[in-house]
């Protein structure tokens, strides 16, 4: 049994953030029913690549559901959508800030409805202060979060970290929200109000930079692949290629500098801690890139592990999916109707929640429901 089996959730999400909250919880068991508007999420169209028609992106975050197209500006349409709402435990949008209050759908006025339900909308600036209306997209709220200013190297321009991180963190964030108001809904009889948004997520994800810029009102700087507190942490270019190594503390460092045949590193005044070794930054890195040019990343790799420092090659996407760990774990997951992709990054009793359903096609589940079909007819 799925840890969410009986849960009833409606998503009006968009894009990324919200239907990725919502697969969250459809992959923990709930029932997850996806409204859209009759031409459907914007993000059935962000392809190549597509799969069956449909882009491997909405695949991605929309498994385990099913979709209901609507037009929301059709009195039917609204009053079966409220009609469902009272029924519903969760229900989560990240819909243009407003657009929802306009029709009704405010977070008050559907909680007027349903007092037992838990109301999460993500937002990209947050759900109050100046910005609270503005829109807001990955790239535009990494840059505005101060994520760019640290990311990349410092010979070259800022630059965006090459994942949606912001859109996907929040959706955990919103679930794991969910959760928590589900949890106190159990003991208090109350539904709930969970705001979250790209913004705060940015934040949350930069608090230690914060944390020593508080400290000393320095702006970090940035690195190719390093960390502005630690020395070794960080890639280094080998005699074929590239290899990270995360010799984090005073003690692995010794042992670093022993495999790369120089053990008097460790004992040097300069580098001996790692207060030290941040002072001496330019001249250290200088001796250990110097060191690391000699051999190749296997040969290194070997060396280091049987030294017991952490290490990895730099894998691309098709080392990753066919590494024995990727594969041991079962993380590459596919479903009826559904291609292959990554599955839900966490375990019950040693199992993963499965794929039951791929991405629902638009629509498909109007007549099961019992909803009105948008004069505008759904897309294939």
């Amino acid at each position: 049994m799925l840890p969410l089996q009986g849960v009833k959730v409606v998503e009006i999400g968009q894009n990324l953030a919200g239907p990725y909250a919502s697969e969250i919880l459809a992959m923990l068991g709930a029932e997850v029913v996806k409204i859209e508007r009759p031409e459907g999420d914007d993000a059935r169209g962000w392809g190549p690549p597509f799969h069956a028609g449909t882009a491997t992106t909405f695949h991605a975050v929309n498994r385990n559901k099913r979709s209901v197209a609507l037009d929301l500006k059709d009195k039917a349409a609204l009053d079966w959508l409220r009609g469902q709402l009272r029924e519903t435990d969760i229900f989560v949008q990240n819909m243009r800030p407003g657009s929802l209050e306009v029709m009704g759908l405010g977070p008050e006025a559907v909680r007027a409805l349903n007092p037992r339900l838990i109301y999460c909308s993500l937002h990209a600036f947050g759900a109050v202060g100046p910005l609270a209306l503005k829109p807001g997209y990955e790239p535009i709220v990494q840059a505005f979060a101060g994520m760019f200013s640290v990311n990349g190297s410092a010979e070259a321009p800022p630059a965006r970290v090459g994942m949606q991180v912001l859109d996907l963190g929040t959706g955990v964030w919103a679930a794991l929200g969910c959760l928590a108001a589900l949890q106190r809904r159990h003991l208090t009889g109350e539904g709930a109000t969970v705001d979250t948004s790209l913004f705060e997520t940015g934040l949350g994800w930069m608090g230690q930079h914060f944390a020593g810029y508080f400290e000393t009102g320095r702006q970090p700087p940035r690195h190719r692949s390093g960390n502005p507190k630690l020395i070794v942490f960080q890639a280094f270019d080998t005699a074929d290629g590239e290899i990270v190594v995360a010799a984090a503390n005073d003690r692995l460092f010794a042992k670093f500098a022993a495999v790369l045949g120089h053990p008097e590193w460790g004992e040097d005044p300069r580098f001996r801690t790692n207060k030290d070794r941040i002072a001496h930054r330019e001249i250290l890195l200088l001796l250990l890139e110097a060191a690391m040019r000699t051999r190749g990343s296997e040969d290194w790799a070997e060396a280091l592990e049987a030294a017991g420092i952490p290490c990895s090659p730099i894998h691309d996407l098709a080392a990753v999916a066919t590494h024995p760990q990727t594969e041991a774990l079962g993380m590459v997951t596919a479903g009826p109707a559904a291609p292959r992709s990554i599955g839900l990054p966490v375990s019950f009793d040693g199992a993963r929640p499965p794929i039951r359903t791929g991405a629902p096609s638009l629509g498909e589940a109007n007549t099961e429901l019992g909803a009105p079909i948008p004069a505008r007819s759904p897309r294939a």
